[in-house]
């Protein structure tokens, strides 16, 4: 008993040697950068008077019918595992939402897989299609968790920038010189997130070209279709022949306000969802089911709280815009999701230079546009989800801040 107490695992024992953990953590973590959208949040934590732009999170409380349904699901003690899949009555929701909305058909049965969250998503979307070294096309700016998700899957992404002149839309010209034999797939997210941009059918005709030429698989990160402003959305899979190629990913956070509730889907022949179902069973089995049982409700009842809701987002939309190019920084229109992006190169600073002063100075969180990909320099991300009266003086603290920059 005593020689085994020599071997003390406390860190204070002087003969112990400092574990060098780098040889047991996998080579693919070097590439995987922390969030620099939660960094700033870390940074304010316990600061009085910060206002937020950089949460891409709605301010509304999730509608009170579907927290009731969930309180009431748990007071009956349905508590217990769902199907790897989902619940069927969910996924029959959500295939019925498709064909009525764009009469789009998905089988229940087969071509659903509910998920913890659209990121949860994305992960398996990925995890089911690359090989190691293969080559998978990145549409940016983009939301920052695909890039490390392809090297966690042991790919290799390819960034594909769009152009600010083409109002962030992605081209078949964007596309074609990226492409390789060891090209595999592409991801995109349209109505975009950081920039607001939105593609038209006409756009998306015009690569779906290009992706059947060249064999692609893609998957198409609609999670913000809901909030599109001007026009109507466009499904990629609404394309002929893209269904059949397409894993397009979509949830609830955004559109019923149920961020905390981690709740996603994806939708994709059945083959494909098959293949994510056997990642899925064994890194997280199922969804929450109370998370699922508030999103039956919210498809059966919640329309009218989340049409009134992107209301409100267009008339924030209109505040934030106009509110920058007034103050100097041209910004970009956005036509979707719940993000602005105005340049701030007029500013002679970069973009995580403005984000920390303007926070360490003005207390207002902006994420630096850079995170997003190279298109991004120079820009900043300031989400629309605070209140109009945040929204307000957050303006007015900009416009202190660059005066005395001048």
């Amino acid at each position: 008993m005593k020689q085994n107490q020599s071997y003390s695992s406390n860190p204070s024992t002087p003969s112990q040697q400092k574990m060098d953990y780098s040889k047991f953590i996998t080579h693919s973590m070097s590439k995987v950068p922390r969030s620099g959208i939660r960094k700033y949040f870390d940074i304010a934590e316990g600061i009085e008077d910060v206002i937020s732009l950089g949460v891409g999170e709605p301010d509304f409380v999730t509608p009170w019918h579907i927290r009731e349904m969930c309180i009431h699901s748990i007071e009956k003690g349905e508590t217990a595992y769902t199907s790897n899949f989902g619940l069927l009555e969910l996924r029959e929701e959500i295939a019925k939402r498709y064909k009525n909305d764009y009469g789009l058909y998905y089988d229940p049965k087969s071509e659903i897989l509910v998920t913890t969250g659209v990121s949860e998503a994305a992960d398996l979307a990925l995890r089911c299609l690359i090989d190691p070294g293969d080559e998978v096309l990145v549409v940016q700016p983009a939301y920052v968790s695909y890039v490390p998700l392809i090297y966690l899957a042991g790919g290799v992404p390819v960034p594909v920038n769009t152009k600010l002149e083409n109002d962030f839309r992605v081209t078949p010209e964007d596309l074609r010189p990226k492409i390789t034999q060891k090209t595999k797939a592409i991801v995109f997210n349209y109505p975009n997130n950081p920039t607001g941009a939105i593609m038209t059918r006409k756009d998306f005709e015009a690569i779906a070209d290009v992706i059947i030429e060249h064999d692609l698989f893609v998957i198409s990160d609609e999670v913000y279709e809901c909030m599109t402003y001007e026009g109507t959305h466009v499904p990629f899979t609404a394309l002929e022949g893209m269904k059949e190629r397409t894993i397009l990913l979509n949830g609830f956070s955004k559109s019923y306000s149920m961020t905390g509730f981690r709740l996603g889907y994806a939708l994709a022949p059945a083959e494909i969802i098959s293949a994510m179902m056997l990642i899925h069973q064994y890194c997280m089995l199922c969804a929450p089911v109370t998370a699922q049982i508030g999103a039956i409700e919210a498809l059966k009842n919640g329309r009218e709280e989340m049409l009134s809701m992107i209301r409100e987002f267009d008339r924030r939309r209109v505040l934030i815009v106009d509110g920058f190019n007034k103050l100097g920084l041209d910004c970009f229109e956005p036509k979707g999701a719940f993000y602005s992006f105005p340049s701030i190169r007029s500013t002679g600073l970069t973009s995580e230079e403005f984000a920390d002063q303007f926070f360490a100075e003005k207390h207002v969180i902006t994420i630096p546009g850079n995170i997003f990909g190279d298109t991004g320099t120079g820009h900043m991300r300031c989400a629309y989800a605070a209140s109009r009266d945040d929204i307000k003086d957050a303006l007015g603290r900009l416009e202190d801040f660059l005066n005395k920059k001048k």
